[in-house]
């Protein structure tokens, strides 16, 4: 597996956990608990940015890491 496409499936995955989290803000009734739910949510789409940045370094440096 190359480092490609472990990132596509890291990728993948947070941003899977932030749509969770999203669903849990909306079906929660607790205040706290939705705010929780939605601050993870952005730290989860932080991520993704990250990991998706880092995909683009990587795929610059090294070209057959594309798909």
């Amino acid at each position: 597996m190359t480092v490609g496409t472990q990132l596509e499936q890291a990728i993948a995955s947070v941003q899977s956990a932030a749509a969770s989290m999203r669903t849990f803000a909306i079906e929660t009734e607790d205040g706290q608990a939705k705010q929780t739910f939605q601050q993870l949510a952005q730290t989860l789409d932080n991520a993704v940015q990250t990991l998706k940045d880092r995909q683009k370094y990587v795929e610059g440096q090294e070209p057959q890491y594309r798909q």
